[in-house]
């Protein structure tokens, strides 16, 4: 499937509507506690939270995905991410675009042709 930030695929395409996807983890007291720790300390990347952003944000676009193949769409563009704190160790990663039904002659527009 194909995700872009552009707002088009083709001129030809049929928009079928907007898709969202949200995630909302949190790190475990220890995991918390350590990065907290670091951060007081020494500074730098907080790996803890990285990993939990980047991890938020895998399986919010697997959920983009499932739902835009659900309502018939092959490409997704308008692509958008956000990401907020929602508690002290917890984040919301949310991303949204625009569902659209792409001309099968345009290179990756079929769902079946990517396995992400």
């Amino acid at each position: 499937m194909i995700v872009t930030t552009t707002e088009s695929v083709n001129p030809e395409q049929k928009i079928l509507g907007l898709v969202t996807a949200t995630v909302v983890m949190s790190k475990s007291l220890v995991g918390d506690l350590s990065a907290n720790v670091k951060n007081w300390t020494v500074g730098g990347e907080l790996k803890v939270y990285a990993q939990m952003i980047d991890e938020a944000l895998e399986r919010a676009n697997h959920k983009l995905r499932d739902k835009a193949l659900r309502m018939g769409g092959d490409a997704i563009v308008g692509y958008k991410v956000c990401s907020t704190q929602v508690s002290e160790g917890a984040a919301e990663v949310i991303v949204y675009g625009t569902v659209v039904k792409a001309p099968s002659e345009i290179p990756g527009a079929n769902p079946m042709s990517s396995s992400s």
